[in-house]
């Protein structure tokens, strides 16, 4: 027997239980009787097999009951125990739904605009191409590399919902086969980029990118999701998503380097998705392609931070001022309201 909210779905076996505690005859016996094996027997009384149009042939010779009585309650058991199943699915996603940013999405016309709970449980169904919303707790679904500030359940929705997409605008992005070597190769080329405007260098970052294989979106940031980019498998190319709020340089580069880390070091093929491990290896990664730890830990040594020292240290870096301040403040060296007039913010049109 299933029930859900408004129905209950009971099998045909309930019937035959009935018959032949009337009769007062064991399932064993009942089994002899039909020529089945007692465990087809006590499958088929308890709903977990099929009463098959031979079977209701047997059960009329054996009970008495028409063969078509017994197809009718076959018949009326399947048709109930699918809306049955329908109904407890559609009461779980409707809670899930509750709990994404449908809102902000519609705001973004990623999905339609509506106040319908069963309407936004249908509309997120397709956005995130499930069947059920259920399904997005599946490890096969979800397996993302990403860069986040905190982890909570609704920034968990958000970010599957963030991810989805990225993936979705990326299917239109032409990229090359996935080529890791040539992503190490051309890494000292994007480092370069630090020190373009964002309109100079994003659709030259966007063009590298792909000739390796890599599909790069931006984004708006959702609310809640403490995102700040993500990379993940999408059929034979990689997305790597960053947010594009207005954010500083440092934050954006960090985070772009994060996610290339990811690829780099082989974290987006995992099954599992990634570790707490992985996560700080990248941050390692990132920091010291970024600026590389040796000659960052010699700068830091001299405890000079002006202004100029800074500057001078970028340039022979060759690396944005700001990438240099933020990774002084990450680390504590100065405070985080210190030196923010030399990074720079960037705006990307999505």
């Amino acid at each position: 027997m299933v029930r859900s909210r408004s129905i209950i779905a009971t099998p045909p076996g309930a019937t035959i239980k009935e018959q032949l505690n009337d009769r007062g005859m064991s399932q064993k016996e009942f089994a002899v009787r039909m020529d089945m094996s007692e465990k087809h027997i006590s499958k088929l009384i308890n709903g977990e097999v099929q009463l098959t149009p031979e079977v209701a042939v047997r059960l009329e010779v054996v009970l008495g009951a028409p063969a078509k009585f017994w197809n009718s309650l076959e018949a009326i058991y399947r048709e109930k125990l699918i809306k049955a199943e329908a109904e407890n699915a559609v009461d779980k996603d409707e809670e899930i739904a509750k709990k994404l940013p449908y809102n902000e999405m519609a705001k973004y016309e990623w999905v339609p605009e509506t106040r319908v709970l069963k309407e936004k449980v249908l509309n997120l169904r397709k956005f995130f191409e499930v069947v059920e919303l259920s399904l997005l707790e599946n490890i096969q679904i979800t397996r993302i590399a990403c860069r986040r500030l905190a982890i909570t359940e609704k920034s968990d929705l958000a970010l599957l919902a963030w991810a989805q997409e990225a993936r979705i605008e990326a299917r239109d992005i032409e990229t090359a086969l996935i080529n890791v070597k040539g992503l190490v190769n051309i890494i000292p080329k994007i480092r370069l980029m630090t020190v373009m405007k964002a309109k100079d260098f994003c659709p030259k970052l966007k063009s590298m990118l792909a000739e390796c294989g890599i599909a790069l979106v931006f984004l708006p940031h959702l609310q809640g999701s403490f995102l700040q980019g993500a990379s993940f498998m999408d059929g034979k190319k990689i997305v790597v998503g960053l947010t594009a709020r207005g954010k500083d340089a440092d934050k954006f580069w960090f985070s772009l380097f994060h996610e290339l880390a990811h690829i780099v070091l082989g974290h987006i093929s995992q099954l599992n998705g990634t570790s707490e491990d992985d996560e700080k290896a990248a941050n390692s990664w990132a920091s010291d392609t970024l600026i590389p730890n040796k000659e960052f830990d010699e700068f830091v040594d001299h405890k000079s931070f002006s202004v100029l020292s800074i500057r001078e240290f970028a340039k022979k870096q060759g690396i944005a001022p700001g990438i240099v301040v933020g990774r002084l403040q990450n680390e504590g060296c100065i405070k985080h309201n210190m030196l923010n007039e030399l990074k720079n913010h960037y705006k990307v049109v999505v």
